[in-house]
């Protein structure tokens, strides 16, 4: 299976543009790049958490198609939902697609239009992928639930506050290379440390930002690839685990599961290893998430996630570039474009198009998405074609 154009809207508070015309603006983009017209089009999948309560429109789907210009083609259009892991399930479920034989070609989307509301009633639906029963309903917050993550890492591993604002500026140090990201500026980590208390222990710079955007790709079979482009991304690897909703099932804290079995289940496929992955984009909705998911996935042993970004293995030229985009600190996290925004960028670090952030003889890339608090968690591995 490859990959034959990729295209992605910047994301931040976009203002000028609605849902729908990020989308659109996206997806032509990617439809752009793989040199090929919407008569072409097999199908689409497009991942979005809850435009039905951020912008009362419900049916993405056939939305997004309408205004794709592919209703008087009756091309299927289907919405993916999984919390923030909607992105990545979408290409999934299009790797489904064209793996059966079903479709040849299938465009997949991702967008969240999330600024067009208050702060309060978008945290009640950002929070919304929590367990609403046992959670939620009690007063607790996307940031309280990771910041117990973060305090139960901090006693069983060591984890400094030092540590945690490591991240968040190696990311916004990435995302300052990003013309596309919502933060373009470098930070200290003094700014870090005296920014307000969103959940004790995580400030406001630990917390990725509320973002309005759309990415989009194009994927077929890798023979028919070589029709559209000589640079196809190959996608060696598409795995997905589930955990439980709430936090307070499970048997630890200070790991996800899903990444975990997620990940195993993804390097089989690929039969690889965690060594084999030059560039990783990972969930860093928190900067506890980046440390626990660089863990989970294999790339540190559990503990010593905590000193990657402080001692600079995770930079662009270190060890293993993570979040070489700004990740979703730095780039934004617009809830269901986030997972395809990831698919974006190591497609264009393996094509080498990533121009001051690129991360040198990158071949093998990872995406690393996550729903809710770790229930659902979808791991794709690429490999830059031949």
């Amino acid at each position: 299976m490859a990959i034959i154009g990729a295209g992605m809207t910047e994301f931040g508070e976009l203002w000028d543009y609605s849902f729908r015309e990020m989308g659109i603006r996206a997806g032509l983009e990617a439809l752009n790049d793989a040199n090929i017209s919407s008569e072409q089009i097999d199908a689409m999948f497009v991942g979005n958490m809850s435009a039905g309560r951020f912008i009362d429109q419900e049916h993405v789907g056939a939305l997004i198609a309408d205004y794709a210009g592919l209703a008087h083609t009756n091309v299927p259009s289907t919405r993916v939902e999984s919390g923030g892991a909607s992105g990545a399930l979408a290409l999934r479920q299009a790797y489904f697609s064209v793996a059966s034989g079903i479709h040849d070609i299938v465009v997949v989307g991702g967008a969240e239009k999330m600024t067009d509301i208050g702060d309060a009633e978008m945290r009640s639906i950002q929070s919304a992928a929590a367990d609403q029963e046992w959670e939620t309903v009690f007063g607790a917050t996307f940031a309280s639930l990771f910041a117990l993550m973060t305090v139960r890492h901090m006693h069983e591993y060591g984890t400094t506050r030092e540590e945690l604002s490591a991240v968040a500026v190696k990311n916004h140090r990435h995302g300052a290379l990003n013309p596309r990201a919502q933060f373009r500026r470098e930070i200290k980590p003094e700014m870090v440390e005296k920014s307000p208390i969103v959940s004790s222990p995580l400030r406001m710079l630990d917390c990725s930002p509320v973002s309005d955007g759309a990415a989009a790709v194009v994927i077929c079979t890798s023979e028919m690839a070589k029709q559209f482009t000589d640079q196809p991304v190959e996608i060696l690897a598409t795995a997905q685990a589930s955990d439980t909703l709430a936090l307070h099932q499970r048997k630890s804290i200070t790991e996800m599961l899903a990444t975990k079995v997620a990940a195993r289940r993804a390097f089989d496929m690929a039969k690889m290893q965690p060594k084999n992955v030059d560039v990783a984009e990972v969930h860093d909705n928190f900067t506890i998430t980046e440390i626990m998911a660089i863990e989970d996935l294999g790339f540190f042993p559990k503990g010593e996630g905590r000193k990657a970004a402080i001692e600079g293995k995770t930079a662009i030229d270190g060890e293993i570039a993570i979040n070489s985009s700004g990740g979703l600190k730095a780039r934004g996290d617009p809830l269901g474009a986030t997972g395809v925004a990831q698919i974006v960028e190591i497609i264009q670090q393996l094509r080498g198009n990533a121009d001051k952030r690129q991360v040198a003889d990158a071949k093998v890339g990872l995406t690393h998405n996550v729903g809710g608090t770790g229930a659902s968690v979808i791991v794709h591995i690429l490999g830059a074609g031949p």
